[in-house]
């Protein structure tokens, strides 16, 4: 990593978290039913039958985690607000307990001199929302820009980074198509109008934050993407990359970047997006950044009998999996960030989560060497910067996840942290990947000081 003072002196070093992954709490200080309380009741959904309920403590364990990113030097924390804290039932009177939580974890930031990266929207739909339809009810991207308001009302006048929502994919179609994440639906006649109120809630609270917020409101949409790739030169395979690539990649980008919906992603789900008046306007009002979330490439081959798009992930022969069995594949990074660019020409973007479950082994001295996260860490940051030389305005970095936590249908068996948390005790271990990363950040912060007093 001896190139990373390439990477400019306002390069923001972070880490990222969600609320109902690490907060726990679930049933305290007022706080309401979420749709993955609900998802996590229902027998073989989540691993080992695990659940949000305790997952790290963090609502009363924030001011030692935020310690624990001082010890990194992150620059930033990018973490979600729980819906269901702050409006129990999706709308209506807020709770104060749960914006007074937000208000003390955002001061302890500012005081540690981390800046906040906010996410309104982190899966955790109050389940009183989806009683009445979820987000295949319009009514709940209007219940968003409520949400939004009030929290931009409380917490605007401090927090001047925004993410609307975090990979609406995940919530349409791995929630509402496949029924593996809440609310555990398998319907594309429900998946395709969740994924477009998804995407006009964005635009309504994007609108939100900037009219109710006191300070500057920087504001984008988080996706996860991935470059998809035929699994060989066969005409089958060679046809399977277009509807991949539309409904991982193109169904979002472009609606954002005011194209419209993919016409030959329509053809392939066979039902219209519910679109009205006005809604495409509202989805593709300019973004301050874009936050893209990379895990893994897609190499597909063809399944007409299969589900929807009908293209299959295939594994790589010889390729390096993590514990979660994706492969290691640092270019797709680069390429991505590059397309962003070039293609949807991004004026900001911030990787706004990377990072790697293994099989972490902690030692008899308490300590965890995990090479393979150092590793990818290692790579996936030089792919960023290979993508900066070529033009992508890349603003940040942030490590997926500050902390092991509730990894959703996959429970607490897939550990992702920089640090280590053993769930019975509450105990956090900084991991080699997190004091590894911490290097990192400070060669970055010693070498824009070495080259800022160099003359001329």
């Amino acid at each position: 990593m001896s190139h990373v003072p390439d990477l400019g002196p306002d390069f923001v070093w972070g880490a990222a978290t969600s609320a109902y992954q690490i907060e726990g709490a679930v049933a305290e200080d007022g706080r309401g039913p979420s749709i993955w309380d609900t998802f996590c009741q229902v027998p073989g959904a989540v691993d080992n039958g695990d659940t949000g309920e305790v997952a790290c403590d963090h609502y009363h364990r924030w001011r030692e985690d935020i310690g624990l990113m001082r010890r990194l030097g992150l620059d930033a924390y990018r973490f979600s607000i729980a819906w269901p804290r702050v409006l129990p039932t999706g709308t209506g009177r807020a709770n104060p307990p749960g914006l007074d939580f937000y208000d003390r974890l955002v001061d302890g930031l500012l005081e540690a001199g981390i800046r906040p990266f906010a996410t309104l929207y982190h899966w955790d739909l109050p389940q009183a929302l989806q009683d009445r339809g979820g987000w295949a009810n319009r009514d709940t991207a209007f219940h968003l820009a409520e949400f939004a308001a009030v929290v931009a009302a409380r917490l605007g006048d401090r927090v001047t980074d925004w993410f609307t929502i975090n990979e609406p994919l995940c919530s349409a179609w791995i929630g509402h198509l496949e029924g593996r994440m809440a609310p555990g639906l398998t319907d594309i006649t429900l998946a395709v109008p969740a994924a477009h109120h998804l995407l006009l809630g964005h635009g309504l609270a994007a609108a939100a934050l900037r009219n109710v917020a006191t300070g500057p409101a920087r504001v984008g949409a988080v996706l996860n993407l991935s470059p998809c790739e035929p699994a060989g030169p066969g005409e089958p395979d060679v046809a399977a990359a277009p509807p991949a690539d539309g409904h991982t990649n193109r169904w979002w980008l472009d609606p954002l970047h005011g194209r419209g919906y993919p016409a030959d992603m329509v053809e392939v789900y066979g039902v219209d997006p519910p679109v009205r008046a006005g809604d495409l306007e509202a989805i593709a009002a300019p973004m301050d950044h874009l936050g893209l979330n990379y895990y893994f490439r897609q190499v597909v081959t063809d399944d007409p009998d299969g589900p929807i798009p009908y293209a299959r992930m295939v594994s790589v022969p010889d390729g390096q999996q993590t514990a979660m069995g994706w492969e290691v594949h640092p270019d797709g990074l680069e390429e991505l960030l590059l397309r962003l660019s070039d293609d949807y020409h991004a004026a900001r973007i911030y990787v706004t989560e990377n990072g790697s479950a293994w099989p972490d082994e902690v030692l008899p001295d308490g300590q965890i060497e995990d090479k393979e996260r150092m590793s990818y860490l290692e790579q996936h940051l030089a792919a960023g910067i290979r993508a900066t030389r070529g033009g992508a305005p890349l603003a940040g970095y942030f490590v997926w996840s500050l902390l092991d936590n509730f990894e959703w249908a996959y429970g607490y068996a897939k550990r992702f942290g920089l640090i280590h948390v053993d769930y019975a005790t509450q105990r956090r271990t900084i991991k080699a990947s997190g004091y590894r990363y911490a290097d990192i950040i400070r060669a970055h912060k010693l070498g824009q000081r070495a080259t800022e007093s160099v003359p001329g």
